[in-house]
């Protein structure tokens, strides 16, 4: 009996070599947005702790001179356009993440199609092997039965 060979082996290493590079990119994806968010997160530190000295200044009750306090003026003004912007990345990057996550699942879905249809191939192969060594140990027992026949006779 011919060695099982499934004819479509080179798709089957092709589309596993594409879901490890799309897993490879989804996590790449993750972190890039945990990585924004972990930016996001310090730039929100560093707002508050400019707040924080903001109101220490004013609760001291000593005069604030007007450059001070424009000065804390563009700090906050540059603190909320960086948070802004970090938003604006946050959500591209979570649509980017999307996107892998969604090639990711088309692939997957692709490459159980592929081993589904090997693992039919081989239970196929299987059950014609089993068929072929049925039929020749029918064979093997008719050719006893007929040996102790013409023995008997």
């Amino acid at each position: 009996m011919k060695k099982f060979k499934f004819q479509l082996e080179t798709l089957l290493k092709v589309t596993r070599m594409k879901k490890e590079d799309a897993e490879a990119a989804y996590a790449e994806a993750t972190r890039k947005l945990e990585d924004q968010r972990a930016h996001l997160q310090m730039l929100l530190n560093e707002m508050q702790q400019g707040q924080r000295d903001y109101e220490k200044i004013s609760r001291e009750g000593t005069r604030v001179k007007v450059g001070r306090i424009m000065q804390f003026n563009s700090f906050f003004a540059w603190k909320r356009e960086q948070i802004e912007m970090q938003n604006n990345l946050i959500l591209q990057s979570r649509a980017e993440k999307q996107k892998k996550l969604k090639t990711l699942m088309e692939v997957m879905r692709y490459l159980k199609s592929i081993e589904q249809l090997k693992d039919r191939k081989w239970q196929e192969y299987k059950d014609e092997v089993m068929h072929e060594e049925q039929k020749v140990l029918d064979e093997l027992g008719q050719q006893l039965v007929m040996r102790r026949k013409e023995a008997a006779s």
